[in-house]
């Protein structure tokens, strides 16, 4: 017990001590100034450089933003029309073809045979009627026919005897036996002469047959050779060579992707502005290049669901489009609008409001600003703004009050090199003429803006 005193009163000893230590390096601490706070009093705070920009008028497009997805001008999945073994296939994947060319051969062997078959059934038909073997000319009048001819030359002299039999019988010459005898002749060539009309009609009618049954084998034989409608590239081949293809089984698919359908969807509130032969740039992901295009087509309607315009616009490929990728598009529906502009680095977004920030007796000054469209690197300025003034570049950090001196003025000079339709005065490190008039065109800005104000 003892002992465990002791060891309780040495620990109580340690903390106390402890504590003194600690209590005094905290007011040796307190006691010295901080660095940044020393620094501070010695001397004020450096001016910050910066560049300026004016206030200009610039024409504007009125756009409207837009996303979609580009497909293929055209597609087409070529199936057989015939069954049969795939013999032949020209193509594969990525092949670029003509319109016509042969793609792919199902067996013909059958099918040339079919042919010879109905030819042959075709030229017995038409010697049936008193046709060559070959030709086209298949129809013919029924006259024409032999048969035909024969049974009514024969009818037309048992009409003229009968017709002289009966002058005969008038004038007491000829008997009424006579009379009967050519009477029964020409009723039987009468009767001759309507079945050989009848007849000759059926042989017309197997001649249309047969020559229907030779144009279909001659059909079934060419469609056993697939050819591409159009001009363009195969995007997919699912058949292979050997294997046995139905009639309508898909065998290659080719596409035309110059140019490309751009499938866009517009807003109902700006569905209005919309009309073919408008302007369409876009871009899609991992390109920075952007596309022109023109709009072609547009729904008449829009869709219930979204309340969508869907809108197509055509755009040419250079080559690196590909059908499916997913495009960012501003459609362009005036391009000649006058707005008062500034660069859109002058610009910064702070909780929702957009400021630009003015110099003013070398001091930067905070100004709310409400901006519209934008072109290239320069954005409109709808409010807070007036014509002849001049807003920081690059104005983040900066804050009301704090000291800057100009080091440059973007201006439209027509002396100076162009830069996305700006041109740049000279710099803080010109000569003596450039320096005196930076002086002049800073002291002219703080006016404007202390106007402005």
């Amino acid at each position: 017990m003892f002992q465990d005193r002791v060891r309780s009163v040495r620990c109580a000893v340690l903390c106390r001590v402890s504590a003194l230590v600690l209590a005094g390096l905290l007011l040796c601490s307190c006691g010295k100034p901080a660095a940044g706070s020393k620094a501070r009093q010695n001397g004020a705070e450096p001016a910050r450089p910066v560049r300026l920009a004016a206030v200009e008028v610039r024409l504007m497009e009125r756009s409207i933003k837009a996303t979609g997805t580009l497909a293929a001008y055209e597609e087409s999945t070529l199936s057989a029309k015939v069954p049969g073994r795939l013999q032949q296939l020209m193509v594969d994947i990525g092949s670029v073809v003509r319109a016509g060319d042969l793609l792919a051969q199902v067996e013909p062997r059958d099918y040339e045979l079919r042919l010879q078959q109905a030819g042959a059934a075709l030229a017995q038909a038409r010697v049936a009627l008193g046709l060559p073997l070959d030709g086209d000319d298949d129809e013919i009048a029924l006259d024409e026919v032999s048969s035909v001819k024969q049974a009514k030359a024969v009818l037309d002299e048992a009409s003229k005897n009968q017709d002289r039999v009966a002058r005969l019988l008038k004038s007491g010459i000829a008997s009424d036996a006579e009379f009967d005898t050519v009477e029964a002749t020409h009723t039987v060539a009468a009767a001759k002469y309507a079945t050989a009309l009848e007849e000759a009609r059926m042989r017309m009618a197997t001649l249309s047959q047969r020559r229907a049954e030779y144009e279909i084998a001659r059909k079934q034989l060419a469609d056993a050779s697939v050819r591409t409608p159009f001009d363009g590239s195969v995007q997919s081949r699912p058949a292979s060579v050997g294997e046995y293809v139905a009639t309508g089984a898909p065998i290659v698919t080719v596409v035309r992707t110059d140019p490309l359908r751009l499938r866009l969807v517009v807003p109902e509130r700006e569905s209005m502005l919309v009309r073919a032969g408008q302007t369409v740039r876009l871009r899609v992901e991992g390109d920075a290049t952007t596309y022109p295009g023109t709009i072609t087509r547009l729904s008449p309607a829009l869709v219930e669901e979204d309340r969508m315009l869907r809108v197509e616009a055509d755009v040419p490929n250079p080559g690196s489009l590909r059908p499916g990728m997913f495009a960012s598009a501003v459609i362009v529906v005036d391009d000649r609008q006058e707005a008062l502009t500034v660069p859109t680095n002058a610009v910064v977004t702070f909780a929702g409001i957009e400021k630009v920030v003015l110099v003013q007796d070398d001091k930067a000054l905070e100004k709310d600003i409400a901006t519209g469209r934008q072109r290239m690197d320069r954005i409109e300025v709808l409010s807070g703004l007036t014509l002849g003034q001049t807003v920081v570049l690059d104005p983040a950090g900066l804050r009301t009050g704090q000291r800057v001196t100009v080091e440059s003025t973007l201006s439209e000079t027509p002396s100076a090199p162009a830069v996305g339709g700006q041109s740049t005065a000279t710099g803080a490190g010109g000569d003596a003429g450039a320096e005196a008039a930076r002086s002049e065109l800073g002291a002219a800005n703080r006016q404007s803006n202390a106007e402005a104000r």
